[in-house]
């Protein structure tokens, strides 16, 4: 049976879509190492502090080493003395994890997948925004009737479209060359615009499997 999803905001008609990407089985394990491997891309991981070495100053010892009563110590900036360096301390440091095309391209699909089996993603009529129009889409939204969040997929032509979703709360508008896995599993439902769509299944490897 072949995967359809509904048409709004123009001619309610049913689109049909390509069962390489909206008809694969869902992987969980793929979809984990995709989501991790993502969110950790977006991590600075700029945090850092001064070990004894980094600290300026200290050169010489305090006081000397027998004589005053006292614990002996070789610098003031050893992690005991305020302005000290830090023991074990953070340093920058990279996040990123990874994950081969094929596992990315294939939690992609199951994650669209899952969103058409359940009936959560339609297919947007881009013509029907000349024009940037807050009110439209949200008289568009109401009319689907699909629990939020929504991710909203885009092509880069319709700026009209983007900046209509855009203010939205808990609305997400991205471009098919930056959707990632995230935030298809973070939405509860998806609009992709009629442009977008060839290009969604582009990014998500559709045929590659069977060519490479």
């Amino acid at each position: 049976m072949p995967v359809t999803a509904p048409m709004i905001g123009g001619s309610e008609k049913e689109v049909s879509l390509v069962d390489a990407v909206f008809a694969v089985e869902l992987k969980p394990h793929l979809v984990h190492e995709a989501v991790r491997a993502e969110l950790n891309a977006h991590r600075a991981g700029t945090r850092g502090a001064k070990s004894r070495g980094l600290v300026s100053g200290g050169g010489a010892k305090p006081w000397r080493q027998k004589g005053t009563g006292r614990a002996r110590q070789g610098t003031i900036r050893a992690p005991q003395f305020t302005g000290g360096g830090v023991a074990f301390p953070p340093t920058m440091r990279s996040f990123d994890l990874k994950v081969n095309k094929k596992a990315r391209r294939a939690a992609l699909r199951g994650a669209l997948s899952h969103h058409a089996a359940h009936g959560t993603i339609a297919v947007l009529d881009g013509s029907a925004f000349a024009e940037p129009s807050t009110k439209q889409a949200v008289g568009l939204l109401a009319g689907w009737e699909h629990r939020e969040p929504v991710l909203v997929v885009a092509h880069e032509d319709e700026s009209a479209l983007g900046k209509s979703f855009r203010n939205l709360p808990r609305v997400i508008v991205t471009a098919p060359g930056e959707l990632e896995v995230a935030s298809v599993v973070w939405a509860n439902a998806i609009l992709v615009t009629e442009a977008a769509l060839p290009l969604v299944e582009a990014r998500a490897g559709a045929g590659k499997e069977e060519r490479s």
